[in-house]
């Protein structure tokens, strides 16, 4: 169902473009370092600049995912992270935040808690949009159908697309979308990378030909200079394994969430400035 009230990612991207600015979108995985720890690193990520927040719900075979995501799930399921907890999880950032928040999740975790339950119940707790890594677009009607089915419209759907896409595809793909269309950077996992296709500009320009949506550009950017020169192409630009490693290597730090209010603040500006 297309949606029929605007949220916070539509208000969002409205007011970035009110003021000429880019989107600073920050993945983390819910739970990791510990559950009770997510909320403070959400709001450390909204004091920084983030625009959106992409919570990774845990699972244990994110095929989509580097080693870097990959450990943080783990670490996350061992600390008891549940697909419930994670809902928790978002109801205590709602107690002192209004940012938008997507959950980034694998299909098998939606389907095993039921989907429209799921859908109500993340609707529910907080959340803007889902996105499934691994439903096709031709899955998503019908028995399987993981898009808008609140019956309002209130989660955004966002659709991934490949840069290996054929164009007959990309339209079939974003004609499912909603909130904003997550263009993937390269081929293969999440991971930091030392450079970004020289690509995208291209595939970012076919995209616009066949979506109003904003397109907003992840995998692989972990540097403000890559921030920078993605955003200064996109509408946004997704950090996440850069952010992950830092919550790896910060995890038993008291100070976890000034620490990386520090780190991302840098990418935040680099992403505003363009």
């Amino acid at each position: 169902m297309k949606p029929t009230s605007e949220n916070r990612i539509d208000r969002k991207f409205r007011e970035l473009k009110a003021r000429g600015q880019k989107a600073f979108i920050a993945y983390i995985t819910a739970g990791d370092p510990k559950p009770e720890s997510t909320p403070e690193l959400v709001w450390a990520l909204e004091r920084a600049g983030a625009d959106i927040v992409e919570l990774g719900v845990p699972f244990s075979d994110p095929l989509a995912d580097g080693v870097v995501n990959q450990l943080s799930a783990q670490r996350a399921l061992e600390a008891g992270t549940t697909t419930p907890r994670v809902l928790d999880i978002l109801k205590a950032v709602r107690a002192q935040s209004q940012i938008p928040i997507v959950l980034y999740s694998y299909f098998n975790l939606v389907y095993a808690y039921g989907i429209e339950r799921f859908c109500l119940h993340a609707h529910q707790a907080g959340a803007d949009g889902l996105l499934v890594l691994d439903l096709p677009p031709e899955e998503s009607q019908g028995e399987h159908g993981v898009g808008a089915r609140l019956g309002d419209g209130s989660l955004r759907r966002i659709c991934l697309v490949a840069p290996t896409s054929p164009v007959e595809r990309v339209a079939q793909i974003v004609k499912k979308a909603s909130g904003f269309v997550y263009y993937v950077s390269r081929e293969g996992v999440t991971g930091m990378q030392e450079h970004v296709s020289n690509t995208i500009g291209h595939r970012i320009d076919l995209l616009r030909r066949h979506t109003s949506l904003p397109v907003c550009v992840g995998f692989g950017i972990s540097t403000p200079d890559q921030a920078r020169k993605v955003a200064s192409q996109a509408d946004g630009a997704v950090v996440g394994s850069a952010l992950v490693n830092r919550v790896a290597e910060w995890g038993r730090d008291r100070n976890l969430a000034q620490k990386l209010e520090t780190f991302a603040r840098p990418l935040a500006d680099a992403i505003h400035g363009v």
